[in-house]
């Protein structure tokens, strides 16, 4: 059974604009070299933030639920930008913490990657890496 999340973007200035998510706001601009007045993040870096929060979020969802002995998580995302018109070509997820076991730690984030409904939409149309730092 499909499930359907709406969210809503309304113009704020010339050139920023809202994202409102439930009770949650937040901007979208351009910096002021691109004709923005840099009030917020550009929907480029944003969707690199959706794809890092997504998988977050089921990382620790997964940690709690095995009780793992793992701490101190933090994700490095770097997309990869060509083409005209440009478009991510590629993304890579970097994941680092504080635990004593890798094979543990290698396994909940392939849990978390196969989880996460943002790498599971990106998945077809860019390449996506993750590494266990």
């Amino acid at each position: 059974m499909a499930n359907t999340i709406t969210v809503h973007v309304n113009q704020t200035s010339p050139s920023t604009s809202e994202g409102i998510v439930r009770q949650h706001r937040v901007l979208i601009d351009r910096p002021v070299e691109k004709g923005g007045e840099d009030q917020g993040a550009m929907g480029g870096e944003l969707l690199l933030v959706a794809l890092g929060g997504c998988f977050m979020s089921t990382l620790l969802a997964a940690i709690r639920a095995r009780e793992a002995a793992i701490t101190d998580v933090r994700v490095e995302i770097a997309g990869t930008l060509d083409g005209n018109p440009p478009r991510f070509t590629a993304i890579a997820m970097q994941v680092s913490g504080n635990y004593d076991d890798h094979d543990q730690m290698s396994k909940l984030v392939t849990i978390a990657e196969r989880s996460c409904i943002v790498a599971n939409t990106l998945r077809d149309a860019v390449e996506l890496t993750f590494t266990v730092k």
